[in-house]
C-alpha cells in the first residue's frame, strides 16, 4: 500500500514537472491520487495517512500565498536582496536596450518550435533586387582588390563617387530623407555581394550604414539634425565617423575619459551656451575621409549653466570635420587591409549645445543610444560580411579543388583535403543561417542584444575556421598576393571582424550569457525588480509569485533534462512532418538541461558568476548553439527542405550538437562546487557524453558537393559576385569548373595514352601531337584537353613582381610614426 502509493504520487509530480502543468493542475493530481487510495480501502491504513499529510499539506502550503510569504518567500527575499549582485547604471541601460525574440524561448526550457516555424521570413523587395542585379554589380564590376589594397590603399575615386551617387551610404536612412530605406535583408545581401570582391569597399559600405551618425541621428536626432543631415548622409554629401574607442577606453567604453564642459563660447561670431571638448580617439572606421564627425564623451557642468546635475554622462554629439582645434589624424593600417581608419582628436574646441545628437534633453543618454544601435547594426553587418567570405571560400575551395590536380587526381578527392572542405561547406551553411536569422530578427522590428552578440561572436569565429581551411586547400596560391589571389587579404583581415564591435573574448565571456541570464530568462529580471520594489508588500507579493514559479521552472527543467536525457530526446515534441524532427527533439533537451544549468548556477553562484567568465562563457556557448541550430533548422525549412541540402544541414545539426554538448560537459566538470557539479552531472548527462562530431562519410559527401556544380551548391554560394569579366579570377574559375569536369574522361584517357605509348619523359604538347599521331586521342579529344589544360593554368597560376612593383612608394623614416 505505502509503496504503491508512493510512486502514484511521485509519477504524477514528475509528469506535471515534465509537462510543464501549472501548480493548480499538480495539486488536482495529488487530490485524485489520496482520493483514489481513499475509496479503495486506504483509510484504514497508518500509510495512507502518512503520504497524505506530506503531500495533501505541501499542496495546503503551497496554495496559500500568506503561508508562502510567511515561511519561505519573505524569509528568502531578505537574502535575496543581499546575494543578489546590484546592477551598475551602465548595466541597466544595456538591458533595457534590446528586445527579447526566440532566444527567450529556449531560455524556457520548452522551446515552441511551430512559434519558429510560423515565423514570416522577410523577402526582397523588388526595388531591392534590382538594385542588387543592377548598380552592385556594376560596382562590384569596378572593382580591383589588388590595386585598392595594394596600389592605392582606398578605393578608386570613380568607385567613391560611383556609392555617393547610387546612395550606397543610405540604405538604412528612409526615402522621405533620400535614402534607400531599404530592409535589414536587403542591406545584409549588398554587403555579402560585395565582400565577395573586397574587404575595403564592404567596410566603406557597412559602416555608414550600421552604428554610426546616420542611425543615431534617425533614431534620437531633433527635426532640425534630421532634416538637415540625413538627406546629405544618403547622398554622400557627408561622410560619417563615430569615435567611440581611446587609447584608455576600449572594450570598457563606459571608461572614456573623454569630457564636454557645459560654458559660454563665441560661435559664428556670438556667445552661446556650448561645450568645451577635449577627446583623443583611435581606430575609428571612416575617420580619414570623414566630413562629419560623432562623438562620445563624459558631459560636465560644474557650474550649473544647465541647472541640474554637474556629472551628465555619456553624452553624443556631431562635429563638422573642418572646425578649427578638430584634427583628423593620420591612417592606421589594419593588417595591410587599408580602409579608412586612424585617430580623432581634439583639443578645447568649443560646440554650441544644438550639437548634441537629440539636443540638450539627450545630454547623459548616449549609453543607452548607443547600446541600442549596436543590438541592431551589430546583428547586420560584420555577420554578413562573415556570409559573404564563408560563401566565398566554400565556392572557390570546392572549384580549386575540383580544378588542381596532383598524382594525376584532383587534389579535392584525397582524404585530408576533404576534411577541410567538409568543414568549410558545413561551417557555410551555418555562419549564412545564422546572419539570416539575426536580419530577419531587425525585420521584425527586434532589437536583439543578444542574437546580435551571438551572431557577432559566431560568425567571425566560423569564419576564421573557414577560411584558415580554405587557405590550407589552396596552399601557395593562397599565399601569393597579387591580382590572382582571392583569399590572401581575406585571412589578413580576419582579426579586424573578430576584435572590433566588441572584442570576441569579452562577447562570449561577459556579453552573451551575462546580458542573456537576465534579458532572456522568463523570472530573474522580473523578480529582481519585485525585490527593488519600496513598498513592502507589494514588493514581497510580487516576489512571492515569481519565485514560486520559478521555482516550479527549475523542477521542471530538472525532470525535463534528466527524461530526455534518458531516452535519447525521444519524448520530446517536435514539428508534425518534420524531416528533421530528431534535431528538434536534441535541440529541446539541450535547452531544458541549460535552463537548468543557469538557474542553479545563478542560484550558487549570484554575484560571483561575474568573476567565473568560463563559466559563463560555456553557458553563453550552450545558449549560442541553440540559437544557431535554431536557425539553421529555420533555414531549411524556408528553402522547402531539399532534399539535396540534407547533408549540409546534418553537418551543421551534428557539429552544433557535439559543440553544445562539449560546453555542457565543461561546466559540469569544471562547476565551482564539486558536489554540484557532480550532481548536475547526473542530471543533464544520466548517459554521459553520447553526441559525436559528424562522420568522415558525411563530410565526403559535402566534399563532393562543393566540387561539383548543381542547385545545392548554388543555394549555398548564393548572393556572390560571379562574373567572369577580365580581371575577376573567382568568376573564372565558375565558368571553367564545368567544362573541366566535363573533360574528365578525356583527360583520363590522354593518362593512359602517355602510358601505354611510353611519352612520360617528353613535355605536355609533345605528348598530345604523339597520342594524336598514334591514334591514342582523336583530334575533337585534343581541342578538349587544350582547353582544359589553359583553364587549369590560368586558375593555379600565382603573380610575381619586379621589385620596384611590390616596394612601398614612400618609405615610413624610422622613428616618425605617430604613436596613436
Amino acid at each position: 500500500m505505502f509503496l504503491t502509493m508512493l510512486l502514484s504520487l511521485i509519477a504524477v509530480t514528475l509528469v506535471a514537472a515534465f509537462l510543464t502543468t501549472t501548480l493548480q493542475t499538480w495539486s488536482l493530481g495529488i487530490a485524485a491520487v489520496i482520493a483514489l487510495f481513499a475509496i479503495t480501502g486506504g483509510l484504514g491504513h497508518f500509510s495512507f495517512w502518512l503520504l497524505t499529510l506530506v503531500f495533501g499539506g505541501a499542496v495546503f502550503f503551497l496554495n496559500s500565498p500568506a503561508l508562502r510569504q510567511q515561511w519561505l518567500s519573505g524569509p528568502f527575499l531578505k537574502i535575496y536582496r543581499k546575494m543578489t549582485p546590484s546592477l551598475s547604471e551602465t548595466e541597466k541601460i544595456a538591458l533595457d536596450a534590446g528586445t527579447v525574440g526566440w532566444e527567450g524561448d529556449l531560455f524556457s526550457g520548452n522551446p515552441d518550435w511551430n512559434k519558429l516555424l510560423k515565423t514570416q521570413t522577410p523577402q526582397l523587395t523588388a526595388e531591392e533586387q534590382a538594385f542588387l542585379d543592377g548598380p552592385v554589380e556594376e560596382f562590384c564590376d569596378m572593382i580591383n582588390d589588388w590595386e585598392i589594397t595594394h596600389i592605392d590603399t582606398d578605393l578608386s575615386p570613380e568607385g567613391w563617387q560611383f556609392i555617393k551617387d547610387n546612395r550606397f551610404l543610405g540604405m538604412i536612412i528612409p526615402k522621405e530623407y533620400g535614402g534607400l530605406g531599404f530592409s535589414a535583408l536587403a542591406h545584409r545581401a549588398v554587403l555579402i555581394k560585395i565582400s565577395t570582391v573586397s574587404g575595403v569597399a564592404n567596410t566603406l559600405v557597412s559602416v555608414p550604414n550600421s552604428l554610426g551618425p546616420a542611425e543615431l541621428i534617425l533614431k534620437y536626432g531633433t527635426d532640425e539634425q534630421k532634416n538637415y543631415y540625413l538627406p546629405r548622409l544618403a547622398k554622400g554629401e557627408e561622410i560619417p565617423c563615430f569615435g567611440l574607442t581611446g587609447p584608455e577606453a576600449g572594450s570598457d567604453a563606459t571608461s572614456i575619459p573623454d569630457s564636454g564642459v557645459v560654458c559660454k563660447g563665441k560661435w559664428k561670431g556670438k556667445t552661446v551656451l556650448g561645450l568645451k571638448m577635449n577627446f583623443d580617439k583611435r581606430y575609428i572606421t571612416m575617420a580619414p575621409d570623414a566630413t562629419l564627425v560623432g562623438i562620445a564623451f563624459q558631459m560636465f557642468d560644474p557650474d550649473g549653466l544647465l541647472g541640474g546635475k554637474k556629472d551628465l554622462g555619456i553624452t553624443l554629439n556631431l562635429i563638422p570635420a573642418d572646425l578649427k582645434g578638430l584634427d583628423i589624424g593620420r591612417r592606421h593600417l589594419p593588417l595591410n587591409v587599408p580602409f579608412s581608419n586612424g585617430p580623432v582628436r581634439g583639443k578645447d574646441l568649443f560646440v554650441p549645445l544644438d550639437t548634441i545628437i537629440g539636443g540638450p534633453e539627450m545630454a547623459g543618454h548616449g549609453w543607452a543610444m548607443l547600446v541600442e544601435c549596436l543590438s541592431v547594426g551589430r546583428a547586420i553587418s560584420l555577420p554578413s560580411g562573415a556570409s559573404g567570405s564563408a560563401k566565398m571560400c566554400a565556392l572557390t575551395s570546392g572549384a580549386y579543388t575540383r580544378i588542381r590536380t596532383q598524382f594525376n587526381q584532383p587534389v579535392g578527392k584525397f582524404e585530408g583535403v576533404q576534411e577541410a572542405l567538409a568543414r568549410i561547406g558545413g561551417n557555410a551553411y551555418t555562419v549564412t543561417a545564422l546572419s539570416k536569422a539575426t536580419a530577419a530578427a531587425v525585420d521584425h522590428g527586434e532589437k536583439p542584444s543578444v542574437p546580435s552578440a551571438i551572431a557577432k561572436y559566431h560568425a567571425t569565429e566560423l569564419t576564421r575556421r573557414i577560411i584558415k581551411d580554405a587557405m590550407d586547400v589552396h596552399g601557395g596560391k593562397g599565399i601569393i598576393l597579387g591580382p590572382k589571389n582571392y583569399l590572401g587579404r581575406s585571412w589578413q583581415g580576419v582579426p579586424v571582424g573578430i576584435t572590433v564591435e566588441g572584442a570576441n573574448i569579452l562577447t562570449r565571456s561577459m556579453i552573451i550569457f551575462g546580458q542573456g541570464a537576465i534579458r532572456c530568462h522568463p523570472y530573474v529580471l522580473r523578480e529582481m525588480e519585485a525585490a527593488a520594489i519600496e513598498n513592502p508588500e507589494e514588493s514581497l507579493d510580487k516576489f512571492d509569485k515569481l519565485l514560486f514559479g520559478h521555482i516550479g521552472f527549475t523542477i521542471s527543467n530538472a525532470v525535463r533534462a534528466l527524461g530526455l536525457g534518458l531516452t535519447g530526446s525521444r519524448l520530446a515534441k517536435a514539428p508534425a512532418g518534420a524531416s528533421t524532427a530528431r534535431y528538434y527533439q536534441q535541440l529541446s533537451r539541450y535547452s531544458a538541461a541549460f535552463a537548468f544549468l543557469a538557474d542553479t548556477t545563478l542560484l550558487t553562484l549570484g554575484a560571483e558568476l561575474k568573476r567565473k567568465e568560463r563559466l559563463s562563457a560555456r553557458l553563453g556557448d550552450m545558449l549560442s548553439h541553440l540559437y544557431i541550430g535554431s536557425a539553421v533548422l529555420k533555414r531549411f525549412e524556408d528553402e522547402g527542405r531539399p532534399a539535396a541540402d540534407l547533408t549540409l544541414l546534418q553537418w551543421s545539426m551534428e557539429e552544433n550538437l557535439y559543440r553544445m554538448q562539449e560546453a555542457m560537459r565543461g561546466i559540469v566538470d569544471n562547476f565551482p562546487n564539486a558536489a554540484v557539479g557532480f550532481a548536475l552531472k547526473l542530471l543533464v548527462m544520466p548517459l554521459g557524453s553520447r553526441q559525436k562530431q559528424p562522420s568522415d562519410k558525411l563530410g565526403s559527401k559535402i566534399a563532393e558537393l562543393l566540387m561539383t556544380p548543381s542547385e545545392s551548391r548554388d543555394r549555398l554560394c548564393r548572393g556572390l559576385y560571379t562574373s567572369d569579366r577580365t580581371g575577376h579570377p573567382i568568376g573564372t574559375m565558375e565558368t571553367a569548373l564545368p567544362i573541366i569536369i566535363a573533360a574528365g574522361s578525356v583527360e583520363k584517357k590522354f593518362i593512359k595514352a602517355i602510358r601505354k605509348a611510353g611519352l612520360e619523359g617528353l613535355t605536355w604538347d609533345e605528348r598530345l601531337q604523339n597520342a594524336m599521331l598514334q591514334n591514342l586521342i582523336s583530334q575533337e579529344e585534343a581541342v578538349v584537353l587544350r582547353q582544359a589544360r589553359e583553364l587549369r593554368l590560368e586558375i593555379i597560376a600565382v603573380d610575381d613582381f619586379d621589385h620596384s612593383e611590390i616596394k612601398a612608394a614612400q618609405a615610413l623614416p624610422q622613428g616618425k610614426a605617430n604613436a596613436a
